[in-house]
């Protein structure tokens, strides 16, 4: 066999094994949610960040704004650390509060200016991750509430960002005149307006399965937290029969769920994991991103 015939079968070889591997990789990025660091970020933020950045993150998502600071950073500063170590804090959870977001007829200024540290931090979403409670029980409250979704969306459009949603369980176990609460929310939200980030873990909490809900819900889900479980031992996150464990030992066909999410249209893929059966979440982070790289993305 000639020397460029074994060039070309080789480099036929490896671009057949890269489309089994990492057929979707140009079209999807990789992030950390921070609470999976928590106890770390909490004591030594720059320095739990250089961490992330040595294993080879390059996206995270925050779970921390408070008094308009980022683990203790305005946004400037955090965007600064972040950016010196070649990451950038793509999107960020923080809770659209009635009665301290909405006033009733309009936002308000503190969440004015939560858009404007977003935008200021690098974020591309801003994530809403929780529904109060007395919000949950009033199929019209509930209507009300989504049309100040949609509104926040269009807010944030026109400041460059994107307005987002992050379910739990109870999503997936409340009703309300006889349809679910994530159905309804999803129904009632304009999907040009409202991204809808799908925790493939917190709906397991719920009853629901992970491929149920996409082959429902097809195309909805820009953002994906991506986790596996396993049965707790005693009570679970969020007061459930599960918790979560390292990518790839628990009940959950993460790599199959993730691909099918990404070929509907998820362009975000955000590790998330809680609980860490005795480990050091940091090495736990290290061993989900190279999960995630050895599946493809």
């Amino acid at each position: 066999m000639t020397s460029s015939r074994r060039t070309f079968l080789k480099n036929s070889t490896l671009a057949m094994a890269g489309v089994a591997v990492a057929p979707l990789l140009p079209h999807t990025r990789v992030c950390l949610q921070l609470y999976s660091v928590r106890d770390a970020m909490k004591a030594d933020p720059t320095g739990t960040l250089k961490q992330l950045a040595a294993m080879g993150y390059r996206n995270v998502e925050h779970a921390n704004y408070i008094d308009r600071k980022f683990y203790g950073f305005d946004a400037v500063s955090f965007r600064k650390i972040l950016s010196d170590l070649g990451l950038a804090m793509v999107s960020g959870h923080t809770e659209l509060k009635e009665g301290v977001h909405w006033s009733g007829s309009d936002f308000t200024d503190a969440w004015k200016h939560t858009l404007e540290d977003a935008k200021t931090a690098g974020q591309e979403y801003v994530v809403c991750p929780w529904l109060d409670e007395s919000l949950r029980g009033d199929y019209d409250r509930l209507q009300r509430w989504m049309a100040v979704f949609n509104k926040c969306g269009a807010l944030c459009k026109t400041m460059g960002l994107q307005f987002g949603y992050h379910n739990h369980d109870f999503e997936f176990k409340d009703h309300l005149n006889g349809k679910l609460l994530f159905d309804i929310i999803l129904s009632e939200t304009d999907p040009s307006l409202v991204a809808q980030q799908l925790d493939i873990g917190n709906l397991l909490l719920g009853g629901a399965k992970p491929m149920d809900v996409l082959q429902a819900h097809p195309g909805r889900f820009a953002l994906l937290h991506v986790k596996d479980m396993i049965p707790a031992h005693g009570t679970g996150e969020m007061g459930g029969a599960y918790e979560s464990t390292i990518l790839g030992q628990g009940i959950l066909d993460t790599r199959s769920v993730v691909t099918r999410a990404v070929r509907q249209g998820a362009t975000q893929l955000t590790i998330e994991q809680e609980s860490y059966q005795g480990r050091n979440p940091l090495d736990d982070a290290r061993n989900d991103l190279t999960t995630m790289h050895r599946w493809g993305f």
